[in-house]
């Protein structure tokens, strides 16, 4: 299969325009136009969908583009173990992660990181709700809990914990719980659905932060706007350590339940397709993480 073709496949695919990445590889709008369709005849499959006015990915080609990337990563890899190629890391790289986090440790150093490498073009997809990597095809994620998923690897990027927060007003008014049971009696903040959470202690007790059973009149998707309603004084949430360690030191929010925290083996991974071939742009962004923030978290130093 001619790797060219399956090259302005992928470029194709991540811009939705074929004469755009046909001139990213140097060629004109017909050749790019017939290089294509060369290829979906030689797979018997078209990838993309095409009109007067857009492209799309078809079926087949969002089936066929985690294969494609594949592909493409192993000549790279291969070129690069002859000495052939720059082994620079270019190209688009599509990454997912809780636009929580993003704001407060990522976007902050993506500056620096497209100083390093300035072939590598980010597409960041930012949201506190988790998107399938394969079927969104992103090359990278920022993940939080155990890593279940078999199509998936990942490289551990720090340790996490969800504890439950409170804002002092809210205590003075409500009354600080002594016991999980005693979140019965008080107003709690849901994130996305009224899901039961377990808690645990270092002494093995266990309890339920349980919507369903206490008052809950605040649903929320979206980690930062939870913070700040907690904040506010609108009850009681989970908040990842991570995303509330200043808050908890200025005294802005106080942690509630403090010999407890959620039982579910939070931890921050960055996942990617299971694969045998690292493509340069993914393993960059990956070292760049995990030297920039995982080496040192933050807010494991309070």
């Amino acid at each position: 299969m001619d790797t060219e073709s399956v090259r302005l496949f992928v470029l194709a695919a991540e811009k939705l325009n074929i004469s755009a990445a046909g001139r990213e590889l140097g060629m004109v709008p017909a050749v790019a136009s017939a290089r294509l369709a060369k290829l979906e005849k030689s797979l018997g499959a078209d990838l993309l969908h095409r009109s007067t006015r857009k492209v799309s990915l078809s079926l087949e080609g969002a089936e066929f583009l985690p294969y494609a990337r594949e592909m493409l990563a192993q000549e790279d890899a291969g070129r690069a173990a002859l000495g052939l190629g720059s082994g620079t890391a270019t190209g688009t790289l599509r990454f997912t992660a809780s636009s929580t986090f993003a704001q407060q440790y990522i976007a902050p150093r993506l500056p620096e990181f497209l100083r390093q490498h300035p072939g590598v073009k980010l597409d960041l997809r930012l949201s506190d709700t988790q998107f399938d990597l394969i079927e969104g095809s992103f090359d990278l994620a920022l993940r939080s809990g155990a890593l279940e998923d078999t199509s998936l690897k990942g490289r551990k990027l720090a340790d996490d914990m969800r504890i439950l927060c409170a804002a002092p007003s809210y205590l003075a008014e409500k009354g600080i719980p002594q016991t999980p049971a005693d979140l019965s009696e008080h107003t709690l903040i849901s994130f996305r659905r009224n899901a039961t959470r377990p808690l645990k202690n270092a002494a093995g007790d266990t309890g339920l932060f349980d919507p369903r059973t206490a008052s809950c009149q605040l649903m929320l998707d979206d980690g930062l706007s939870q913070k700040h309603a907690t904040i506010a004084g609108a009850g009681i949430s989970i908040n990842s350590i991570w995303s509330v360690h200043r808050e908890l030191k200025s005294g802005t929010l106080t942690r509630v339940l403090p010999d407890y925290h959620v039982d579910d083996q939070s931890v921050l991974w960055l996942v990617y397709p299971k694969t045998n071939v690292l493509s340069a742009k993914v393993r960059v962004f990956m070292d760049f993480l995990l030297r920039e923030i995982g080496k040192s978290p933050e807010w494991l130093k309070d």
